[in-house]
């Protein structure tokens, strides 16, 4: 019985001390939502996916969990990138700020803990690209970045 209490209080100290510590099973990778589109957008988006570039704004491909074509992610705190998304209400808000950078039509969404959220316009897929607050301080950057792959591999239309 002694021995079942030093083994309980043992294992508490083996807690706090981790506490202290700062022991952790998590790491620092990012997660984000997948989207799920139908069949058709899923293949453009696995497209998009393979001609991605391998940095973003200077900053190396570290994707998001759960593993997916549908996400991708640079850095840390990472800029992600969903495909697939739903259509974002925005778009239907006549006043809604928009920008266009190398051909590709982007909504701009600043949001409440001032990150940026931008989603392409007429294509047939939308992508979406979230970057953080402590990213913005280069624009547009990533959207340069980034939308080579877009335009080759999203088709100009409209989003089902």
């Amino acid at each position: 019985m002694n021995l079942f209490r030093h083994r309980l209080s043992g294992l508490s100290a083996l807690v706090l001390l981790c506490a202290a510590a700062g022991c952790s099973s998590a790491d620092d990778t990012a997660s984000a939502r997948v989207p799920a589109p139908a069949a058709k957008t899923a293949t453009v988006c696995e497209n998009l996916d393979g001609a991605l570039p391998s940095k973003v704004d200077g900053l190396d491909r570290r994707d998001p969990e759960p593993a997916s074509a549908l996400t991708a992610g640079w850095g840390n705190p990472a800029i992600i990138l969903r495909c697939g998304v739903e259509r974002p209400e925005k778009m239907s808000d006549t006043e809604a700020d928009g920008v266009e950078v190398d051909g590709v039509g982007w909504l701009l969404e600043e949001r409440s803990d001032d990150s940026f959220r931008f989603t392409t316009t007429l294509r047939t897929a939308y992508v979406e690209v979230t970057i953080p607050s402590g990213r913005t301080g280069n624009g547009l950057a990533p959207l340069v970045d980034l939308a080579p792959a877009v335009k080759r591999t999203v088709p100009e239309g409209i989003a089902d």
